[in-house]
């Protein structure tokens, strides 16, 4: 397992969501691509925009000037079409992705000026990451794949073993301890990535596309179980996806992307009521908020 998982202002109402304490932010987040990134980081402090960047220094701009703010305990999904810079922004979050500029911030740690050794301590104590792809080991049994990331910590045998069982029963799994994942269904396997990233017990969860890989049917149970499992545990999850209709039915707020930028924050009933634009109004023409 790779274990890791302001600024802006929207229109929520009152909704109790939106007293929670902050637990992660990040404050004008950017990240170029290409071999003049210097060149783009210094138009970028001379205020230049977005398009004059990518026309004078020939690189393509990922995130730009990205705020963003997370609370405590609620899932925050960001929506966007492919290459809006949803993935990027997820991986510069946990620097997985080198930030080209800005700063990303949890609590009172700052991510982005942390070495690498701090980094590498810091993700597998306050982040947990669940990908597209499943990322289990082949060779590894379902409950050696739940309790790898408290292995990495030295965690001893029993108690890890203990929490991993724990987890798997969590996720409906616990008979399945002993097989292995090419025993599994997708949507197994993908039951045993968030297990395996529940069982670090990590303060956020990443998740990239975590659905996206699944049949239609499957990815509408994985979403019910995540809803099942984000009402017990009130974790602080920060969820990718390119589908509208899985944005408004998980998230307690949805951000939407373009083209790098992030241009809308809201609770799923205001981003549908109150569109900030055409783009924003187009991908949620046909989607209705819902919860479970």
């Amino acid at each position: 397992m790779v274990a890791f998982v302001f600024f802006f202002s929207s229109q929520e109402g009152s909704d109790a969501r939106t007293r929670m304490s902050t637990l992660l932010k990040t404050y004008r987040l950017t990240k170029f691509y290409g071999p003049r990134s210097d060149e783009a980081l210094r138009l970028l402090r001379n205020g230049a925009s977005k398009r004059q960047i990518q026309e004078q220094s020939g690189c393509t701009v990922g995130i730009h000037q990205v705020d963003l703010e997370v609370h405590d305990g609620e899932l925050f999904v960001i929506m966007g079409l492919s290459g809006s810079g949803k993935s990027t922004l997820l991986r510069c979050i946990n620097r997985l992705v080198e930030p080209s500029a800005g700063r990303v911030q949890v609590e009172d740690e700052e991510v982005t000026a942390m070495k690498k050794p701090d980094l590498l301590r810091f993700r597998r104590r306050r982040m947990a990451m669940v990908f597209q792809t499943f990322s289990l080991f082949p060779h590894r049994t379902v409950l050696d794949n739940v309790a790898f990331g408290l292995e990495v910590q030295r965690v001893p045998k029993s108690e890890r073993w203990r929490i991993a069982k724990e987890k798997l029963q969590m996720v409906g799994l616990e008979q399945w301890a002993s097989h292995y994942p090419s025993q599994l269904s997708g949507g197994m396997q993908q039951r045993v990535g968030l297990a395996r990233a529940l069982a670090t017990d990590a303060d956020i969860l990443l998740m990239d596309e975590a659905f996206s890989a699944l049949d239609p049917v499957t990815r509408t149970e994985m979403q019910a179980e995540l809803i099942r499992l984000q009402g017990a545990l009130k974790k602080t999850i920060l969820f990718i996806t390119h589908d509208p209709q899985e944005a408004m039915r998980l998230g307690d707020r949805v951000g939407v992307m373009k083209d790098g930028e992030l241009v809308q924050v809201g609770t799923p009933e205001v981003m549908k009521k109150a569109p900030v634009n055409d783009y924003v109004a187009n991908l949620l023409r046909n989607v209705e908020p819902e919860k479970g």
